[in-house]
């Protein structure tokens, strides 16, 4: 039997749409423990790939006969070679093209709904790592909003709708996965916005991102109306977008809220997350759609794949918004913080334009899941 290949934007299609599927992943323990592919009809069982190379057969019975197979690895190599064992032993299996790499790097770009006057915001869901960053069009210009590496994405979707990148905006200074901001920028002659508070340090020339600034897109005038938020850093800025859309960047999740130490003053920054959440947000209109930049669980997602709850809801039903003794909150967000993202410091580095690493060290600066809420 031949051995299938499948891409990170089948299986993506498959996570979104619930599809059954079995994966074999042949990483080591400690870093399928770490990060894994999940989704609501996904069976996922590790075996290292050292202990098959002797033979499939002891793995056979665990490998379902009804159900689609994908085998998996970090690059590659490792998944083909099982999967041409497991077809020598008459099943029928794929393997994950690029492997947890490819998986890490994929976008899936989702509608998220109109604007006025024409205009139309998209989220592009990084399931790999769950990242979410925004495409905001109208008549003919776009703005791009807390931007992934892979800015070839980006611009070859603005391409596709026909529509000239003018604006490229980062919420805060990101320390788990590196912005794609500058780089848009600078291929589309973009204007670049990063707020000043999370940017003393910075070796680039940028527009600063402030409390009350307007960014238009279009001659339809659909307006970007930044919120100083601070919590998860010092400058984070949130966005109103069209009195319709809240960008909380990574203040505000789907199921959690943002952390506060990154910089490594958790107890210095929990009140301005604190102040951020309960005063700021709670003057802000109920039917603001919210729209992170990270999501924690799969759970999260949509139906469509997209990643938005009305502000209202996550009044009501985010355990994070509902705590009324601020000692309390102080100590939930302090004493619930997950490890730091892997390499943060040189992520941050990186997007101060302080080191400038090539492609595969980006890559390996990138692996495993986003860690940017309060567990």
């Amino acid at each position: 039997m031949s051995v299938n290949e499948m891409t990170a934007k089948e299986v993506a299609r498959k996570v979104i749409h619930k599809d059954e599927l079995f994966i074999l992943d042949v990483r080591n323990e400690s870093d399928f423990n770490d990060w894994k592919i999940e989704g609501e009809n996904i069976a996922v069982m590790n075996t290292p790939y050292f202990d098959l190379l002797d033979g499939v057969e002891e793995i056979l019975d665990k490998i379902p006969a009804d159900k689609e197979v994908l085998v998996v690895c970090a690059k590659e190599g490792s998944s083909l070679l099982i999967a041409e064992m497991l077809s020598d032993a008459g099943r029928s299996v794929s393997y994950l093209k690029g492997g947890m790499k490819a998986w890490s790097e994929h976008l899936e770009p989702v509608k998220i709904g109109d604007l006025s006057n024409g205009g139309v915001i998209y989220q592009f869901v990084r399931l790999g790592k769950g990242c979410l960053s925004y495409m905001v069009v109208s008549d003919g210009e776009a703005a791009i909003i807390d931007s992934t590496r892979m800015t070839d994405v980006y611009l070859e979707f603005a391409d596709h709708i026909d529509a000239t990148i003018t604006h490229v905006l980062d919420t805060h200074l990101h320390a788990d996965h590196i912005s794609g901001g500058r780089q848009i920028a600078k291929k589309t002659n973009a204007a670049y916005w990063l707020p000043p508070k999370d940017a003393a340090e910075v070796q680039f020339e940028y527009q600063p991102l402030e409390d009350g600034n307007v960014v238009t897109i279009g001659n339809t005038a659909i307006a970007i109306h930044a919120l100083y938020s601070p919590g998860h850093t010092i400058g984070s800025t949130s966005f109103v977008i069209d009195e319709k859309y809240l960008l909380s960047g990574d203040i505000l999740f789907i199921d959690s809220i943002g952390r506060p130490d990154l910089a490594g003053l958790a107890e210095d920054w929990v009140g301005d997350l604190r102040e951020t959440l309960y005063s700021r947000y709670r003057q802000l209109s109920d039917e603001l759609i919210v729209l992170p930049s990270h999501f924690m669980i799969i759970e999260e997602l949509n139906d469509n794949g997209s990643v938005a709850r009305k502000l209202g809801t996550l009044l009501a039903e985010n355990h994070g918004l509902n705590m009324t003794d601020e000692k309390e909150f102080r100590a939930m967000v302090t004493g619930n913080l997950p490890p730091q993202p892997h390499a943060y410091q040189e992520i941050r580095e990186t997007n101060m334009g302080k080191i400038t690493p090539d492609n595969e060290k980006q890559r390996e600066m990138e692996i495993g899941p986003n860690r940017c809420a309060v567990r």
